[in-house]
């Protein structure tokens, strides 16, 4: 059975989701206090949290930032706010999907179901790639590299493995939209851009520079050198 959290302040909002998504047979929590989502997090052990941006005391960017400090666990941002900045600093900030509200409970339980499906049903094939000295684990969703071991978040592993299964060729922007967000999910380019700059950022952190290079006006490469 999948555990969802949910992270909203408004009552009937967050007690409708419960109900659609119990309905499904998920164990779902409601946040209880608001100062301590991080605590009540770890207790729980959630396969998904389900997170508003305004917040009382501290905003859902703030508890999103502080998940993908030590979890990849897959982050819903649902909101009032549908600009696009917004919606590219949900991602920004480690989230994978974002849902304008108002919202439709099909459409939510489409997602939900669709993001867990891939974030966990996939690694019941698990097998290794390599490229450059690196190996990338799809049982876990983590990269080793000269004996260090990094988590992904869950964007990071769809890019790298995508890259990785097509290492030493070109794919374009619109396979890499693809293999995150698929047809249930929004896509932008600008999201791709943040991140794939994301990406990067984590693969230099363990020694891997220039791992994936850009291909201006195609897409990106990854070259097993």
């Amino acid at each position: 059975m999948y555990r969802v959290y949910i992270v909203e302040d408004d009552k009937g909002i967050a007690e409708g989701i419960k109900n659609c998504l119990s309905a499904w047979e998920m164990e779902v929590r409601i946040v209880s206090d608001f100062r301590n989502v991080m605590t009540e997090i770890e207790d729980f052990s959630p396969h998904l949290v389900i997170m508003d941006i305004t917040l009382p005391f501290m905003g859902g960017y703030h508890w999103c930032q502080e998940i993908r400090k030590t979890s990849s666990v897959p982050i819903i941002f649902i909101s009032s706010a549908t600009d696009n900045m917004n919606i590219v600093m949900a991602m920004n900030m480690g989230a994978d999907d974002y849902i304008p509200k108002p919202f439709d409970q099909s459409v939510l339980i489409a997602k939900v179901q669709a993001l867990l499906r891939r974030t966990y049903d996939f690694a019941k094939g698990s097998f290794e790639l390599k490229a450059a000295g690196a190996i990338l684990n799809t049982n876990d969703n983590t990269l080793s590299y000269n004996g260090e071991k990094i988590e992904l978040s869950r964007n990071e592993y769809r890019i790298l493995l995508t890259l990785m299964e097509n290492k030493g060729k070109v794919v374009s922007r619109e396979k890499l939209m693809e293999a995150l967000w698929e047809t249930d999910c929004f896509v932008d380019e600008n999201t791709l851009t943040v991140n794939v700059g994301r990406l990067r950022k984590t693969l230099e952190s363990v020694g891997l520079n220039d791992l994936i290079k850009t291909k201006f006006g195609v897409g990106y490469i990854l070259e097993d050198k």
